[in-house]
């Protein structure tokens, strides 16, 4: 049963959410908002981007990225609709950045990123996360200074996150394009980065043992 915190925190977040929808910061990017539930959750998912099939659906990692992330939540007993009634979900930026002339979804730019951070800054004033999951190395460069996949995932690093001390576990990101998690060491700091997301007093306030 929701605690009087915790209607106050979704009231908050559908308010936020209603302001975050109608954003135009960002001229090159292209809409809709891409926002998860607003759900009152002591843990907070970062994804980088929406991709261009998103905008449709309406909900985040709504594509095959989405369901190799699923896929690993699923060996920790958690499914798809658990993870996104739950785990707040936001991103580094809400709306598709486009596509790069040279192939490929375009990286949003420094300014870009610095606009949609107030939006994150906010939703973490209002969840004050004890877990954070970044996915993908243009979301765990927003918070960890780690140039490479190996020297961050698979680790919990404890940090101060727009004033909010909390640990961070991240993930690679689960696009088909990409070989590190398929491969070693990708495959073992995966493995060893959702022991520790299972392991964590969040996830476990969140789930349970089993993800009932």
């Amino acid at each position: 049963m929701m605690t009087k915190a915790g209607f106050d925190t979704v009231a908050r977040l559908h308010a936020h959410q209603a302001a975050l929808a109608g954003c135009t910061r960002c001229p090159a990017m292209i809409g809709p908002v891409i926002q998860g539930r607003p759900v009152a959750a002591k843990i907070l998912q970062i994804g980088q981007a929406p991709g261009p099939y998103e905008g449709d659906l309406g909900r985040p990692f709504a594509w095959t990225a989405g369901k190799t992330l699923f896929k690993w939540y699923a060996t920790l007993g958690v499914s798809e609709e658990q993870f996104r009634s739950r785990v707040y979900m936001a991103a580094v930026c809400r709306c598709f950045p486009g596509k790069n002339p040279n192939g490929g979804d375009r990286v949003p730019n420094r300014g870009e990123i610095a606009q949609c951070s107030d939006w994150l800054r906010r939703e973490v004033e209002i969840l004050q996360p004890d877990l954070v999951i970044p996915v993908g190395k243009l979301a765990i460069a927003q918070m960890i200074k780690a140039p490479r996949l190996d020297d961050s995932v698979g680790q919990v690093h404890r940090i101060s996150y727009f004033g909010r001390e909390t640990d961070v576990i991240p993930l690679p990101h689960p696009s088909g394009l990409s070989t590190w998690f398929k491969i070693e060491p990708g495959k073992t700091l995966l493995h060893q980065a959702l022991h520790l997301i299972s392991e964590h007093p969040a996830w476990h306030a969140t789930f349970g043992t089993t993800g009932d």
